[in-house]
């Protein structure tokens, strides 16, 4: 790492905007930083609402920033979102009271480019801001392990046709893949730098090539590895009979294997019914963990783009299904036929 001390390396001035919980945090912070001749550090007093235009009126090469503003858990990740939306070059150093999984995530996905615990020394934070300011990566190995895996897990679209070809603009996934983050319209129009009704009729259009017809079809199909799987998954649940035939229960197998919610539990479903053999109720149970799993990710998702109101509302719809389900065991049957599997 190219170290502070190195003559060549204060040819300029690094530019520094320091916005942390407090005022009295912030200044405190500043003048540590500005022991380091190489920074020129402008500490920021005002409000949160108006970090994005003192960032921008700064000329500010680098932004440390808390992960806490206004008294407000998480607000300076909102604020680096906002801003990064408006910058996509921002360069930012994100500071915590203690780094978390959860929350060293969170300050990655906003734009973070460094993440810094508050009880490390300060000449540590002097390095990490130059770091950034080189245009690197901030973390230690187990930060950069929770960034990789949960790239390595965030849900994508592979949206194509029989040729191969893709169905969706470069734009198209954009949006979509926003949307699989759980972000609004709004939001996605922030990052993107498009209007809201821009960000619309690009939905709009995915709709239509994809042959889904709303939000939560399309956010179904982004937990799916693989979109072309579907239509076996339905072929085979769509059986009506009082059992599976070999074909049937190895193309849903395929459909489960490839990542469908519907098709893991169904399958579950079938092991537990068939139990022919000692490993079946094992597997039963371990297909039920894997749709649970994506069922929970399924719901966390959907539960961003709704109100409190509307949860309430879907909570209250789906106790009432499942007492409806539980007392008429033909209504139960017909729920068992529409995934394939029939009560013997």
């Amino acid at each position: 790492m190219t170290t502070l001390s190195n003559p060549k390396a204060r040819i300029k001035k690094i530019r520094v905007l320091v916005a942390d919980s407090s005022r009295i945090h912030t200044h405190l912070l500043a003048d540590a930083l500005k022991r380091d001749p190489i920074f020129e550090v402008l500490p920021f007093d005002g409000t949160s609402r108006s970090l994005l235009a003192s960032f921008a009126a700064s000329d500010a090469d680098v932004l440390v920033i808390s992960v806490n503003l206004d008294d407000q858990p998480l607000r300076g990740l909102e604020v680096l979102s906002e801003l990064r939306a408006a910058n996509g070059k921002v360069r930012a150093v994100v500071l915590m009271d203690s780094l978390r999984d959860e929350v060293i995530l969170k300050a990655f996905r906003a734009g973070a480019r460094g993440v810094f615990c508050k009880s490390q020394p300060v000449e540590d934070l002097s390095k990490c801001v130059y770091c950034v300011y080189q245009g690197q990566i901030w973390a230690n190995s187990r930060e950069m392990s929770l960034a990789v895996e949960a790239l390595a897990n965030a849900p994508t679209v592979r949206a194509v046709n029989a040729r191969g070809l893709s169905l969706l603009s470069k734009r198209e996934l954009q949006v979509v893949n926003c949307l699989a983050e759980g972000l609004s319209n709004r939001e996605i129009a922030k990052r993107l730098e498009l209007s809201q009704h821009t960000v619309k009729n690009h939905l709009f259009r995915v709709f239509d090539k994809l042959g889904v017809s709303s939000r939560i079809e399309l956010l179904f199909m982004t937990l799916t590895p693989s979109g072309s799987t579907q239509s076996i998954a339905e072929d085979s649940m769509g059986n009506s009979g009082s059992g599976a035939s070999r074909d049937e229960f190895d193309m849903l197998q395929k459909a489960a294997e490839a990542g469908l919610p519907a098709a893991q539990l169904a399958l579950a479903q079938m092991y537990l019914m068939r139990r022919t053999e000692p490993e079946d109720a094992v597997r039963a149970y371990t297909w039920y963990l894997v749709a649970m799993e994506r069922a929970s990710q399924a719901k966390e998702l959907i539960t961003k783009m709704l109100t409190a109101k509307q949860i309430e509302e879907a909570r209250r719809e789906a106790s009432n299904k499942l007492a409806q389900t539980d007392a008429d065991p033909d209504r139960k049957l017909e729920a068992w036929q529409a995934t394939g599997v029939a009560e013997s």
